[in-house]
């Protein structure tokens, strides 16, 4: 205002500084309307800004954002700092400029140290000196021949509307030092919402009425070429460079209470790593941040003494501005979702809020587009950094409520749609009991999926003398310890009088609407009295339209050097055409490296293996396949005896199963007892109604 105001009105007019003006304005009073929104929906703590966002989008989120927030706002501490220092020197050119920045900020160190209420007080005497320089201002009287300059300086010689626009914005940025005040209010509420409307309305107002003074009072080109034409202007010369102080200590005394009270939420919160936690501590009746205070003051002091604060000072902006942005989306999405919890006494449309949001990224690129991507990139790193800790919180977040929006969504559109080949993943449901017993399931299905399909690790209970408490804290500790494996699945434990019923039921009823799980993957049994209840959940499975994979309980795969698959196939038709999808799933997997798949087919004579290796090597071709294949004649042999010598050493074998009838149990007796030489073997049987040829053509 004091040195750029004039330089704005003189390049785009009145009327164009009043549309740049209300258009800054209407930024920040959208950016209002979301503060107060959040603000009156629960009770507020220390934090400001950072504490807002966080309850609503979670602590990564939040500490992305509020560790950025927190480093402008010590960094601004240096820059207002040295802007005071910069206009004592001019005046007393005897000073030293770093000394007196030193100094300053000592002292106000010291005062917000001391007393938050004394450092507030001493705002009250600055915002008394900032009104003494308009009031010498406004009665102040023209330096030349003027008139009314609507438009500014000629198009040829101005800077674009843009360009000022982008050099005013940030004068009305401060709308979030009372916010960061949040935990010393008395009713944050109340306060919060009044002080920042306020704020924004004694600013906009101001705004609106100096340029009438300036274009009445100069011309221009003198308002262009003279930063200090206010001074000038003015009744008395020295009240502004009053008000240029007092602006830049209250800038100054507003970050250095606001930065170390967002520094001690995220301490409190241990988003700060836990060698800096002394940082939340608090202090004395008032509860001052003291060791956040200091270790702020260091930082600015520091850059007061070695650092260049232009070069960053863009991209500090961007920081208030991504701020701003962030706690408009944080309100459109609460009100977009309706969520029970959010329930506002100040309630604002999520339009206007979205709208705010818009605004402050378009604000952010016409000021300065690489500053802007600087920005982004840096928060983008701190949310990663902060999403790999896997950080505990005792708060929720409106992430859940977003996600079941998306997958409602998803659900209904996916029951309006056919099924069809096209578009087929496995859905497996895994049938591991203890992750920790069989974790080659897990390990085998997470494989398959590639973090593209969904996977259901399905655990079932005993009936007796298990609660329903014990039944969710099992299924918490089988997510957590998934979760630290990096293994990203579905959790479900279920109770039943018996495991092979339970398993049943689970397959019959799991799932919602259309997305139910199309393959149950499960390991062999061992035990005899097990065996008949065994073949009858198959059944059941295949009944049921569930594709069945079984794995040996000896299956143990090694994912290092080379491997080579043997896949037994008889024909495109049901098992074939499974066993080729999940066995073409595996060589693309990122967890299989330098692995061979080799399709094997006995023909009775030379003659049919002519025939059979050139209708194999064009479904291939066809398929789009790396496979190998081969035709082996089995000259009187029987096939167990071919497979056993064929595959003694491959690194997994793909069967199929045959379709379940009433002497399953016995054929896969049987089929064990063939094939006991043979390790890591994986059983398959197609049952859902598709045509996996089409999958695969």
């Amino acid at each position: 205002m004091y040195l750029r105001f004039g330089w704005v009105v003189g390049n785009v007019g009145l009327i164009g500084t009043l549309i740049i003006v209300t258009l800054a304005t209407s930024i920040t009073f959208l950016t209002s309307l979301s503060i107060a929104s959040i603000a009156t929906n629960a009770p507020v703590k220390a934090g400001g800004a950072y504490y807002l966002i966080s309850r609503s989008l979670g602590v990564e989120m939040g500490g992305a954002i509020g560790i950025p927030l927190y480093l402008a706002q010590a960094f601004s501490v240096a820059l207002y700092v040295m802007g005071f220092s910069e206009s004592m020197v001019a005046i007393f050119p005897s000073l030293n400029i770093k000394l007196v920045g030193i100094v300053t900020i000592i002292l106000l160190s010291l005062l917000a140290l001391f007393s938050t209420k004394a450092a507030i007080r001493a705002q009250f005497l600055i915002l008394a000196i900032i009104a003494f320089s308009l009031v010498s201002f406004f009665l102040g009287s023209p330096i030349e021949d003027s008139y009314i300059e609507l438009w500014g300086v000629p198009a040829s010689e101005s800077v674009n509307f843009w360009t000022v626009f982008a050099v005013f914005f940030p004068a009305v940025t401060g709308i979030m030092a009372g916010v960061n005040m949040s935990g010393d209010l008395k009713d944050p509420a109340k306060s919060i919402p009044k002080g920042t409307f306020m704020a924004v309305g004694v600013g906009y107002v101001i705004y609106m009425v100096v340029p009438f003074f300036f274009a009445f009072r100069a011309d221009a080109v003198t308002l262009v070429s003279d930063n200090m034409i206010m001074q000038k202007i003015a009744l008395w010369g020295f009240a502004i460079l009053l008000g240029i102080w007092g602006a830049t200590l209250s800038s100054a005394v507003g970050s250095m209470l606001g930065a170390p009270r967002v520094l001690q939420a995220l301490s409190v919160d241990k988003v700060l790593p836990s060698k800096l936690s002394f940082l939340g501590k608090s202090s004395g009746d008032e509860k001052i941040p003291r060791a956040a205070t200091i270790f702020t003051s260091i930082i600015a002091l520091i850059l007061v003494i070695v650092g260049d604060l232009n070069m960053i000072a863009p991209i500090l902006t961007m920081f208030f501005l991504t701020t701003y942005g962030t706690l408009n989306l944080t309100s459109g999405i609460e009100t977009l979702l309706q969520s029970p919890s959010f329930r506002p006494k100040f309630k604002v449309h999520w339009a206007f809020s979205f709208l705010g949001t818009i605004g402050c990224i378009a604000v952010m690129f016409l000021i300065n587009a690489l500053a802007t991507i600087v920005a982004i990139v840096f928060i983008s790193g701190i949310y990663v950094w902060l999403r790999r800790r896997r950080l505990k919180t005792t708060f929720g977040d409106v992430a859940r409520g977003m996600l079941l929006q998306i997958v409602r969504y998803a659900l209904l559109r996916l029951d309006l749609k056919v099924a069809d080949a096209k578009n087929w993943r496995p859905n497996i449901l895994v049938f591991a009991g203890m992750p920790t017993k069989r974790w080659h399931l897990i390990d085998f299905a997470y494989g398959v999926v590639q973090e593209k399909g969904l996977i259901t690790v399905a655990t079932i209970l005993p009936e007796k003398g298990i609660t329903q408490e014990r039944v969710s804290k099992h299924a918490h500790n089988i997510s957590s310890y998934l979760r630290e494996k990096n293994i990203k699945t579905l959790v479900r434990v279920t109770k039943a009088e018996d495991p092979f019923i339970g398993s049943k039921q689970l397959v019959n009823s799991y799932g919602l609407g259309s997305l139910v799980p199309n393959t149950v993957l499960l390991g062999d049994t061992e035990e005899n009295k097990h065996h008949n209840p065994y073949c009858e959940m198959i059944t059941h499975f295949y009944q049921s339209k569930r594709n069945v994979i079984i794995l040996q309980n000896d299956f143990k795969l090694n994912y290092g050097g080379a491997k080579k698959i043997d896949l037994w196939w008889g024909g495109l038709k049901g098992n074939g055409g499974l066993m080729m999808i999940i066995a073409h799933l595996i060589k693309t997997s990122p967890r299989w490296q330098n692995i061979q798949v080799c399709v094997k087919m006995v023909v009775a004579s030379q003659e049919a293996a002519k025939g059979t290796r050139e209708n194999l090597k064009k479904i291939l071709i066809e398929m789009r396949v790396d496979f190998d294949y081969e035709v082996i004649v089995s000259q009187g042999r029987r096939f167990w005896n071919i497979l056993q010598e064929e595959s003694k050493d491959s690194t997994m074998v793909m069967m199929g199963l045959k379709v379940p009838d009433e002497d399953f149990a016995a054929y896969y007796k049987q089929l064990k007892e063939n094939t006991s030489g043979i390790t890591n073997k994986v059983f398959f049987l197609a049952s859902e109604l598709i045509e996996f040829e089409d999958v695969l053509n």
